[in-house]
C-alpha cells in the first residue's frame, strides 16, 4: 500500500492516471474488435470501445479507497481530455467540441448504469446484450456470434481485472484479455 500513498502528491496522479488510460485506450484498440467483433470501425465505435474498456477498468478501481478513487477521477479526466484533442485534431470546430465532449461524458454515465443493469438482471444475458446492441453497436446490426462474443468478453475482463492487485493496475501493470481468445 506504500505504492498507493504516492497518489496523495498530484503531481504523480496525473503521470499515474495517464499510464492507466494508456492500457484501457490500447486494449480499445485491439483490431479483433473491429474484425472480429463486428464493431463499426468509426469515430462512434471507437468511441464505444474506448468507454467500455474504461467502465471495466473503472468497474474494478470502485470502492477500493480514497487514493484510488482519486486515480480513478484523474483517469476519467485523461480520457477525456484525450478525447477532446481527439476531436480537435479532427477538425472539430472549438465552439462546438466542448458541447460534444459534454455529450460524451453524459453518454459515458449512461452506458455505465445500463452495464450495470445488464450484468445483475435475472433474464441470462438478454439486457446486457441489449445494452450493448443498443450501445457499442449503434446503427450496424452485429451478427448474434459477435454479440454473445461480446457479451463473453465484458464479463471475461470483469474477471480478469478482479483477479488482479489493485496496486499493479494503480501503477498501470496490469491487462485485459486478448479478445482473440474469447
Amino acid at each position: 500500500m506504500l505504492f498507493l500513498r504516492r497518489f496523495l502528491k498530484d503531481e504523480k496522479l496525473e503521470s499515474a492516471a495517464a499510464a492507466v488510460y494508456a492500457v484501457a485506450a490500447q486494449q480499445a484498440r485491439h483490431p479483433a474488435f473491429y474484425l472480429s467483433y463486428e464493431v463499426p470501425d468509426t469515430v462512434d465505435g471507437r468511441f464505444e470501445m474506448v468507454v467500455l474498456q474504461a467502465y471495466i477498468l473503472f468497474r474494478r478501481l470502485k470502492g477500493q479507497g480514497e487514493a484510488i478513487d482519486r486515480l480513478t477521477q484523474a483517469t476519467y479526466d485523461v480520457m477525456f481530455r484525450e478525447l477532446d484533442l481527439a476531436l480537435r485534431e479532427m477538425g472539430a470546430a472549438d465552439l462546438g467540441v466542448g458541447r460534444r465532449i459534454k455529450h460524451m461524458a453524459e453518454s459515458m454515465n449512461g452506458r455505465i448504469q445500463f452495464y450495470d443493469q445488464g450484468l445483475v438482471a435475472d433474464d441470462g444475458d438478454a439486457s446486457l446484450g441489449a445494452a450493448l446492441r443498443r450501445n457499442l453497436y449503434g446503427t450496424v446490426s452485429p451478427s448474434e456470434d459477435s454479440l454473445a462474443r461480446m457479451v463473453r468478453y465484458l464479463k471475461v475482463a470483469i474477471a480478469a481485472l478482479e483477479d488482479q492487485q489493485i496496486d499493479r493496475i494503480a501503477a498501470a501493470d496490469f491487462h485485459f484479455p486478448d479478445p482473440n481468445t474469447i
